[in-house]
């Protein structure tokens, strides 16, 4: 009878972990040849903030497995390990499940060093009053960028105020700038916001149309918790647009910072709209900075442009893309995807080993259906009103161009930052956080 009894409970507990068994195996084994995959595509970057594991620590739980919706992070021989670096797109939620805090979040790796500004936890500079959020503090996330430009403005509000300037100057309307000019408003701070783009948005505007962009839950000040989920470029820039309308925000559009003094224990902003004075300042520009340039002859002709818009306006012509990165190869496969399109794709690598692996079969797929040419190893040489001179496999040619498209990134406003006072930080993987005090630098004038 006690056999009997012993049977019934457990064989389900049996059965259970036999599951349990080979459910593991099964992902032990998808996961490895993720990783495999990763390595042989030379994938191996993170782009930007991501996991590092202390395999002496982990258990193998795989909660963080569970959390990551990227699927980025994978279990390989019983420990936690990024298996698909490129999809990773530093939200966390792998390091805040771990149940043995054997995770830290961390910029670079020992072969991509990546520039970060030391900021504190409130995300203040060592240029005391100075703050930076968002993607030139390394952040790219919407819902993490808006965290940030809303704490920035807490700290702000409980600092004493000046009757002869502005409490703050917030530079861009991108998440962080605009979740910094809600929570000023809502402190009743005075402030001013200048944006130098003729719209809103800050990166997610230069987006290519109908782009996907998937957004955490965030709380925003005046409006409350929201919760978007996966959405096209136009909705996200439309519920942007409508929080600023119901929200009575006034930002101060096609104004560009030029320069930033400190003046009467404050700061005097020069823009090309007006000057400033305001005791604190928040720089949520981004980091795209000024788009790099081929620097090659033609280059100032007006077909020439940095950053994809409407793929529709390129029906029946003849379009080069330049760049070996995400843009330039989701750009070329948008353009071809036009009919009455030739598209050329151009880099100097040997191999786009920075894209991401949705995008590679994209590229694959275009470039077999011969709607798209790739040219790796390739340098524009020279632009005309109507064709474009290349270097390519050792020699030069010639082919049709009515429009070329550089994705070649952006000069980041690095030296414009340490010519604040800003001290910056190459980190390869090591720990995000810096030491809450720091001396105060000289301050120097100096246009971006």
């Amino acid at each position: 009878m006690k056999t009997d009894v012993l049977a019934i409970y457990a064989l389900p507990l049996i059965a259970a972990f036999l599951f349990y068994v080979v459910s593991r195996a099964r992902r032990t084994k998808k996961d490895a040849a993720t990783l495999q995959e990763s390595l042989e595509s030379g994938l191996t970057e993170p782009p930007s903030l991501h996991p590092e594991f202390d395999t002496s620590v982990c258990i193998g739980s795989g909660a963080c497995v569970a959390a990551c919706p990227e699927q980025a992070v994978g279990m390989v021989h019983g420990k936690a390990q990024l298996v698909n670096p490129s999809v990773c797109i530093g939200h966390g939620a792998c390091a805040a499940q771990c149940p043995m805090d054997a995770i830290e979040l961390v910029f670079g790796t020992e072969r991509r060093g990546v520039d970060i500004p030391d900021v504190a936890p409130n995300f203040e500079t060592n240029v005391p009053n100075l703050f930076i959020a968002g993607e030139l503090g390394g952040m790219g996330l919407v819902h993490k960028a808006v965290e940030q430009g809303r704490n920035a403005m807490q700290t702000i509000t409980q600092r004493p105020r000046s009757k002869h300037m502005l409490d703050v100057v917030i530079v861009g309307a991108g998440p962080a700038g605009l979740s910094a000019s809600l929570a000023a408003k809502e402190h009743g701070l005075r402030f001013a916001t200048i944006e130098q783009e003729d719209a809103l948005g800050g990166t997610v505007y230069h987006y290519p149309r109908h782009k996907l962009t998937m957004t955490s839950p965030m709380r925003l000040p005046l409006i409350g918790k929201v919760k978007l989920g996966e959405v096209r470029k136009e909705a996200l820039l439309a519920f942007w647009t409508d929080i600023v309308e119901r929200a009575g925000l006034e930002i101060e559009f096609c104004n560009r910072m030029l320069s930033i003094e400190p003046r009467n224990s404050g700061f005097h902003i020069k823009t090309q709209k007006r000057d400033l004075d305001a005791t604190h300042i928040l720089l949520a520009i981004g980091r795209r900075g000024t788009p790099r340039k081929l620097d090659v002859p033609g280059e100032d002709l007006p077909k020439v442009s940095y950053r994809l818009i409407d793929p529709e306006q390129y029906r029946g012509q003849h379009v080069l893309v330049v760049g070996g990165g995400d843009s330039a190869v989701e750009a070329a496969v948008a353009i071809s995807e036009i009919t009455g399109t030739v598209v050329s794709l151009s880099y100097r690598g040997k191999a786009f080993n920075r894209i991401k692996p949705g995008n590679r079969k994209r590229l694959d797929t275009a470039a077999s259906e011969s709607r798209l040419r790739v040219l790796l190893e390739s340098n524009v040489l020279n632009i005309t009103r109507d064709k474009v001179t290349l270097k390519h496999d050792n020699r030069k040619f010639t082919i049709a161009n009515d429009a070329i498209i550089v994705c070649a990134g952006g000069v980041l406003p690095t030296e414009f930052l340490r010519s604040l006072g800003v001290q910056i930080s190459t980190h390869f993987g090591k720990t995000t956080q810096v030491p809450a005090a720091r001396p105060k630098p000289r301050l120097k004038s100096r246009s971006s």
